[in-house]
C-alpha cells in the first residue's frame, strides 16, 4: 500500500514538473527551499493502544513536547514536495521523541501550504513506559505573513506559521503541534 501510495505522488508530480515555468506566488517552479522551525505540542496515546507506551494497569503515555525540526521542500509548480527531520524533548510520560517525515503540499497564497505527510518515528518513553517505534502520518497548514494580511515584511523567505496533528501507528495516538518555521 505504501509504495503504490508513494508511485501515485511521483507520478503526479512528473507532468507537473515538466510543464512547471513559475508558481503561483512568482516564485521559480523549480529550486530548494530549505527551513528549520521551532514549537510544541503534546503527544496523547489512546487508553487502547496496543504498543508500548501502555501499562498493564490501561494507563496511556502523554505529556507535553518541544520539538525542533529541519528540511527541504522542493516546489514543483503548485505542488511542494518534501522532506523534515525532527526531534522533541517530552514531559511526563514521554522522554524524547525522533523520527523523519516525507510530505506533499498544495501552495496556498504567497506563502502558505496545506500538505499531508508520513514517516517514521522512534518514542522514548519514561517513569516506566517503555520505548517505541512505527509509522506516523498526518496532515497541516503553513501561513505565512502575505497570506494574513502582512504582505511586504518578509517576501517569500521569512517566518511562517505551522498548524499540524499527527498520528502515531495505525491511529494510535493525537499528536497536535504548532511551530514557528523560519525559510531562507
Amino acid at each position: 500500500m505504501k509504495k503504490l501510495l508513494l508511485t501515485a505522488v511521483a507520478a503526479l508530480c512528473l507532468p507537473a514538473a515538466a510543464i512547471a515555468q513559475e508558481a503561483p506566488d512568482g516564485t521559480p517552479a523549480y529550486g530548494i527551499e530549505p527551513y528549520f522551525g521551532i514549537g510544541g505540542g503534546y503527544h496523547d496515546f489512546d487508553r487502547g493502544n496496543r504498543g508500548a507506551l501502555q501499562w498493564n494497569n490501561g494507563k496511556a503515555a502523554s505529556g507535553a513536547l518541544v520539538t525542533a525540526f529541519a528540511g527541504v521542500n522542493f516546489p514543483v509548480k503548485f505542488l511542494v514536495v518534501g522532506v523534515e527531520g525532527n526531534v522533541a524533548k517530552g514531559f511526563s510520560d514521554i522522554d524524547w521523541e525522533y523520527g523523519v517525515t516525507g510530505h506533499i503540499g498544495i501552495r496556498a497564497g504567497d506563502s502558505g501550504m496545506f500538505f499531508v505527510r508520513g514517516g517514521y518515528h522512534w518514542v522514548e518513553g519514561d517513569k516506566g513506559f517503555r520505548n517505541d517505534k512505527n509509522e506516523i502520518y498526518g496532515f497541516g497548514v503553513e501561513v505565512g505573513p502575505k497570506d494574513i494580511g502582512l504582505g511586504g515584511i518578509t517576501g517569500n523567505a521569512g517566518v511562517r506559521l505551522r498548524l499540524a496533528v499527527d498520528t502515531f501507528d495505525e491511529f494510535q495516538s493525537i499528536r497536535p503541534t504548532a511551530a514557528l518555521v523560519f525559510h531562507f
